[in-house]
Formats: structure tokens, C-alpha cells, sequence
């Protein structure tokens, strides 16, 4: 049932409304001083409040300002007997909804503006619900996921995403710092509008600051014509500045101003161009160490770094690296019309337990690479089609142990050793048994006879199959 809070120092109208409002089937509240008023906004949610805005101990005005401090989302809506435009303005300036003199049709008014009022609401909450769905869809879709920490940050970004707070996403290269920005722009009222990414290291500063900025013809040698920035190309949208860390003192400076007053100056213009731009920034350094060094301006760090979201590494969300490899042989198989739809057990086992100092870049270029690299008649993936960098460092693993404390049996450990080899060897080589021996510096002879020696049969000893 709508819940209705109705404020005004004459009882009889607000008895007279309440009757109005109540015939609607809607749950009506009324009190006669703005101090009441004020402790009933303050314990209780309402989904319209109506306020006459000249009252003895509070302007209605004043109970507007209380109401949006403490968070009310209610439509506000100011009544009044003695109209002015200043009251009107500044009422609306501050969030009132509508602005309704007091007339004889001031019931029937009423009950059409709180209707409408209703709507909006219900309109901008599935705006809302939309935005949110639309940002699970994307973050389905783009975003492979296992591990809680991935989850968690999905649902941080599900809360920022409606607010226009500047974000600052930091992580390893190669984590997905850019995906997380998208899912933020997504999830926002700016989705419709363009999303647009700059690599600030990839610039120097001279040429950052004319694509950031624009320029006008003639404010610098090659400006032919007027030239419009990127943040100014991102007005209403969302602007990813990507490696912020890389930018120099004085361009932070110039990012600051954009930050603090909405504003950017083209080169060579002496006016300002209003901006409504929301910025996302990320970075692989350490800014607070480079705050401390004198390397980045602590005003700007606090300003880029309202809210902060860590991606972790891909080491440490182990649990997220077979669902991403599927995902990526997916991709890429289709890419290349490959059958290959699966990866064999030790390769998916040397892809779990290799430590992807590259992250999730890292791993689908191994993919990428797998997939490249495996014949038109391999339906899965298998060690030998990985790089040498994932073969070597899980056949290094596998030779590690612990030694015990009551000993071991020396030979036996040596023969487990070398069977582990050969068998790796013969995963690389696709089982030709020649090329495994080439791969373990040896002759096919001696690759033959420890083999042999612990019990491994060959199928194929050259590529003739």
C-alpha cells in the first residue's frame, strides 16, 4: 500500500486530504509542524510527502533539504498559498518533484501529481532492475567466473555501478582491469551512451594531452582544424583511462580540474566546455608508493580513487583457470573451425598448475596458441600443443618432492623420474616416439630401451603414423 506523508499548520486541510487520499486506498500520515514532520521522515519510509512550504517553526523548503540529508528517496512535493518564482526555483533546485500553488482544485491536482509521481518512481525503479539484469547478463557473458573473489567483486560493482563516484581499478596486467570497467558502465544510467578507453602510457604527454583535450586550429603546428577531445567525446558516457600511474605530474593536474570541476579547455582556447563525463581509471602500480615517492599527486590520487576495487592475479583464483581455458578454447576453436571441443588430462592438469605471471592475457594467448597449433583431426587439446614455457614448468613440478624423513628408496625415485620424462616427452611429441627422444637429447635407441625398461608402449616411433 503507498504510504503517504502529508505536512501542513492547517488542520482542516490536512484532515481534508487525508480523506481525499485515503478514498485511494493509500495509507496517509498527517502532522502540522515541520519539527514533527521531520522525526517521522527520520524512523519511517515514505513513498510521497507533500509539504506546505510556509510553516511556523519550518519552511517546507527546509524539511526538502532534511528529507534528501537523510537519504529520503520520497517524491517531494511543495504546496503553497503565496507563490514566488525564487521559492519555486530554489524548491525545485533542491530535488522537489512538483511545485503545486493552493487553489480550489487543489485536491484534484494533488491526486494527479502524486499519481505521476508514483509512476516515475516505479518507472526508475525498473530502470534500475534493468541496469542491474543488463550488468548480470554482460557480467555472465564476458566475464568467466568461478572463485568468490571474481563473485565479490561483481556484486561491489552491481552497488557502485548506479552512482557516478569515480572508480580506480588496480591489478596485475592481464587480470581484466577493462572488463570490470565495462560491467561498470553497463550497470550505470550511462550505458546508452559511448564508452571510451585511453592508454595513457601508450602517449607522450604532449600527444596525451591533445587527444584528452582537443585543440582549436592553429595551436600548434599540424592543428589544420578544430579538434574535439576524447573527454569531451565521452560527455554523458564513461571515460577508461587506463594506466593512469603512467601520466606525468602536470597532467594530473589538468585530470584533476576535469575531476573537480567538470570542465576541459581545449588547446589553445581561452573558454571552458562543461563536461558530464564519468571516469574509471585502473593501474598495475602501486599509487600509494608513488604518492609517498613524490611520483603522483595525492589530491589526484584521492580524487581518481573514491572507490577502489582489486582485481586479484589469476594464481591467486586457481579456481577460475578451467573455466576460462574452456572458454577460451571455445572461442578460438570456433574462430578457427577446429574440432577440437576438450582438453586431455595432463594438459588441463599442466594449465592448473602452471603460476600465469601473465594472468588471464596470458592464458588465453596459450589457448589461442593450442588451438593454432593442434591438427584439423585433434579433437582435444593435449600437452604438446601447450607452449614449452607451461610444458617445462610442470615437468620441473612434477620432479620436486619432499624428502622424508625415513628416507626413500633412491633407484625407485629415479625410475618414477624417468618415466614421468618419457611419458611428458611423448605428450609433446604427439607419441611419436623418434621426436620424444629428440626432445630428451637422447637416441632412439636408449628412448627405446627405457621404455622398455619401465614398461611404456609405443605406438608410433616417426611421423608416418
Amino acid at each position: 500500500m503507498t504510504r503517504l506523508l502529508i505536512v501542513d499548520d492547517e488542520k482542516s486541510l490536512c484532515q481534508m486530504l487525508e480523506i481525499a487520499f485515503r478514498k485511494e486506498g493509500m495509507s496517509v500520515e498527517t502532522v502540522t509542524s515541520g519539527a514533527l514532520a521531520q522525526k517521522k521522515i527520520e524512523s519511517q519510509a515514505y513513498d510521497v510527502i507533500i509539504s506546505d512550504i510556509r510553516m511556523p517553526d519550518l519552511t517546507g523548503i527546509e524539511l526538502l533539504e532534511h528529507a534528501r540529508a537523510t537519504r529520503s528517496r520520497a517524491p517531494f512535493i511543495l504546496i503553497t498559498a503565496v507563490p514566488t518564482v525564487s521559492t519555486a526555483i530554489e524548491g525545485l533546485n533542491l530535488g522537489a518533484y512538483r511545485y503545486v500553488i493552493k487553489t480550489d482544485k487543489l485536491v484534484e491536482e494533488l491526486k494527479v501529481v502524486v499519481a505521476r509521481a508514483l509512476e516515475d518512481t516505479a518507472l526508475r525503479e525498473d530502470n534500475i532492475r534493468l541496469r542491474r539484469e543488463m550488468l548480470r547478463v554482460f557480467a555472465h557473458n564476458n566475464i568467466v567466473r568461478r572463485s568468490r573473489k571474481i563473485e565479490d567483486i561483481l556484486e561491489l560493482v552491481r552497488t557502485v555501478a548506479p552512482t557516478t563516484s569515480t572508480v580506480l581499478v588496480t591489478g596485475d596486467s592481464g587480470t581484466g582491469k577493462e572488463l570490470i570497467a565495462r560491467a561498470i558502465h553497463e550497470g550505470s544510467a550511462r550505458r546508452d551512451k559511448p564508452f571510451i578507453s585511453i592508454n595513457c602510457g601508450a602517449f607522450p604527454e604532449t600527444l596525451l594531452e591533445s587527444e584528452l583535450f582537443g585543440y582549436l586550429k592553429g595551436a600548434f603546428t599540424g592543428a589544420d582544424t578544430n579538434r574535439k577531445g576524447i573527454i569531451e567525446s565521452s560527455d554523458g558516457g564513461t571515460l577508461f583511462l587506463d594506466e593512469i600511474g603512467e601520466t606525468s605530474l602536470s597532467m594530473q593536474v589538468k585530470l584533476l580540474r576535469v575531476l573537480q570541476e567538470r570542465v576541459v579547455r581545449p588547446l589553445g582556447s581561452s573558454t571552458d566546455v562543461p563536461v558530464d563525463v564519468r571516469i574509471i581509471a585502473s593501474t598495475n602500480r602501486d599509487l600509494k608508493s608513488m604518492v609517498a615517492a613524490g611520483q603522483f599527486r595525492e589530491d589526484f590520487f584521492y580524487r581518481v580513487s573514491v572507490i577502489p576495487i582489486h582485481v586479484p592475479p589469476l594464481r591467486d583464483r586457481p579456481e577460475d583457470i578451467e573455466p576460462l581455458a574452456r572458454h577460451f578454447l571455445l572461442k578460438f576453436a570456433n574462430q578457427m573451425q577446429k574440432p577440437a571441443h576438450d582438453f586431455d588430462s595432463t594438459a588441463l592438469d599442466a594449465l592448473k598448475k602452471y603460476s600465469w605471471t601473465g594472468n588471464v592475457r596470458e592464458l588465453e594467448n596459450a589457448v589461442e596458441r593450442a588451438v593454432a597449433v593442434a591438427s584439423g583431426e585433434d579433437r582435444v587439446i593435449r600437452l604438446g600443443h601447450l607452449p614449452e614455457t607451461i610444458v617445462g614448468e610442470t615437468m620441473f613440478q612434477s620432479t620436486t618432492m619432499a624428502f622424508p624423513k625415513e628416507g626413500l628408496d633412491f633407484e625407485a625415485q629415479l625410475g618414477e623420474i624417468e618415466k614421468k620424462y618419457l611419458r611428458a616427452a611423448l605428450d609433446v611429441a604427439g607419441g611419436v616416439g623418434t621426436h620424444a627422444a629428440d626432445l630428451l637429447k637422447m637416441s632412439y635407441r636408449s628412448f627405446r630401451h627405457y621404455a622398455k625398461k619401465h614398461g611404456i608402449h609405443l605406438v608410433r616411433t616417426d611421423g608416418t603414423g
